[in-house]
Formats: structure tokens, C-alpha cells, sequence
């Protein structure tokens, strides 16, 4: 079994990076690294994503714990010692065997980024993944926030499901200058890390988002999978007070005749977690690499 799946490679080979992508994606793997398994146990944050088994709607939530509460306990089993929040939408699928998963974790310290991809099983504190998908990313696009405290004082607020975003909703996604992107593809799932400029993803009524696809790694794992399966979730998250935005809905990307590439997001539901994470991260350096915003 190849590396890309059908509808990754028909969007390489309309951009033109086939090649490219055959280079790089030597780096995915099912093992983890010793590494890799160093990076995970430092971080007090992961991202997950996956398809909720009862309405198939898919979704990415964050976990946050002491680091350690993520380590790899095996050549390719990853253990998280967490269970998932009341309110969290990815509840379900956190606790059912055989769940298809993607993680994500990124370290704004080092702006560095890790994904593992594989099959859950639940255990008695949390959850352990089988790796089917182990690999790590550029730094480009990821802002560096310089250290994190512990919000211990922090009390969640109460969750709120919604069909429509207000407009406290729509400024926090104006505001935003990361969010995390989780899709499937027949059997599996994946969680992406997207970043730019405040700005650079826009709410453009209260059902549809809007954002441009910049250049990164040319696999195209996310792009692949929309072009075979629409449903995505998306997950903005307030750094400083712990508030999360979870979107889950369907996405298509347009492609322009310069190249230049649009995904368009239409919501089906938005769960609203306020103080949500026990983490307060310090002010973002954007990258250098974020293309200015045109406003």
C-alpha cells in the first residue's frame, strides 16, 4: 500500500508537486522515534480528531495535562492519559474501540509539530493509539509563544451547541492565528495545523468560513482527503483564557489559474467551550513566513 491515497495524489498532480511529494513522504512511518517519543512527553497539549461513530459528524478536540500525560509506550503505541471533558464533542468517539484517530502536537516554544495517526483503544485513565501514521512537519506557519502557565484559579464555563455562529464567535475566528483542521479518509483520520496573520481566516456569515491553503509540505494529506470526503472539524482555541470553538461541518478547496488555492468551510454545528483549557501561553511571535493579510 502506497504512502498517498487517490485523492491526495490527484491534488499533487494538479499542483504539480508529485515529485516532490514522493521525496517527502518518505518521512511518514508507523514508528516512533526515540525522537519523537522525547518530543511527546514535553508536551502539555494534543490535538485529536476523528469522526463522532454516532453521527458521523467529524470533530477536533483538545487535551491538556502535565507533561508526560502523552508518551509512547510501545514502538507504535502512543498512551494519553486523559479523559475526554464533559461538553467535549469528541466524548463518544474517545471512549469506543477502533475509533480512527488523528493527533496532533504542536510546540509553540520550538515550533515544532508532530502527527500520529492510527486506531484507539480506550484503557482504564484515558486512551492508547496504535500508530499507523507517524511523521513530523516544517515549522512554517506556527507562531512561537515563548512559555505556558497553568490557569489553576480557571473554572470552564458552560458549553454551548449551536447551529449558527453569534458574533463574539465570528471575532474570535477573526482573531484567530492558528486552528487545527481534522478530516477523514475510508478508514482513517488526520488532524492538520493551519496559521497566519490574525485575519487570515474569515467567518463570512454566520455558516461559512473561508481560507486561503498556503504552500507547506506538498503531500496534502487534508486537501486529499476533503477531495474524496468533505466532512472536516475545526478547532480554534483562545491561548490566553482557554476558551475553545469547535466547527464541524463540510469543506471544499477551489483552485485559481495561479496556482493559489481557497478552502471554503460550511458549518453543520459549533460547540462553544468557554475556559476550556487549564493553559495560559504568553503572546505569539507570528512566523515569518505568514503571507501578509489583505484587509
Amino acid at each position: 500500500m502506497g504512502v498517498y491515497h487517490a485523492g491526495s495524489l490527484a491534488v499533487q498532480e494538479r499542483v504539480g508537486v508529485r515529485e516532490r511529494a514522493e521525496h517527502v513522504g518518505r518521512s511518514l512511518g508507523q514508528g516512533i522515534k526515540p525522537v519523537a517519543a522525547a518530543f511527546l512527553e514535553l508536551q502539555p497539549l494534543l490535538v485529536v480528531g476523528a469522526a463522532d461513530p454516532a453521527t458521523g459528524r467529524v470533530w477536533a478536540s483538545p487535551l491538556a495535562g502535565s507533561p508526560g500525560f502523552v508518551r509512547a509506550t510501545g514502538p507504535r503505541q502512543m498512551s494519553v492519559l486523559r479523559e475526554p471533558a464533559p461538553g467535549d464533542p469528541l466524548a463518544t468517539a474517545l471512549t469506543t474501540p477502533d475509533t480512527p484517530v488523528g493527533t496532533i502536537a504542536v510546540d509553540p516554544r520550538t515550533r515544532r509539530r508532530m502527527r500520529l495517526n492510527g486506531r484507539l483503544r480506550p484503557t482504564a485513565r484515558g486512551f492508547a493509539v496504535t500508530a499507523e501514521q507517524v511523521f513530523s512537519n516544517c515549522p512554517k506557519h506556527i507562531q512561537r509563544r515563548e512559555s505556558y502557565e497553568w490557569a489553576a484559579e480557571r473554572r470552564p464555563g458552560s458549553v454551548r451547541r449551536l447551529r449558527q455562529l453569534d458574533a463574539e464567535q465570528r471575532a474570535f475566528i477573526a482573531s484567530a492565528d492558528t486552528f487545527f483542521l481534522a478530516t477523514v479518509r475510508g478508514t482513517g483520520a488526520d488532524v492538520s495545523h493551519r496559521g497566519g496573520n490574525p485575519g487570515f481566516v474569515r467567518a463570512t456569515s454566520p455558516v461559512d468560513l473561508t481560507w486561503r491553503d498556503y504552500p507547506g509540505n506538498a503531500m496534502f494529506l487534508t486537501l486529499g482527503n476533503l477531495s474524496t470526503d468533505p466532512r472536516a472539524g475545526l478547532l480554534f482555541l483562545d491561548w490566553t483564557k482557554g476558551t475553545t470553538l469547535h466547527l464541524s461541518g463540510e469543506a471544499r478547496t477551489e483552485f485559481d489559474d495561479d496556482g493559489e488555492r481557497t478552502v471554503r468551510f460550511t458549518l453543520t454545528e459549533a460547540v462553544h467551550r468557554p475556559a476550556a483549557l487549564p493553559l495560559r501561553w504568553t503572546a505569539p511571535e507570528y512566523s515569518p513566513a505568514n503571507p501578509d493579510i489583505a484587509r
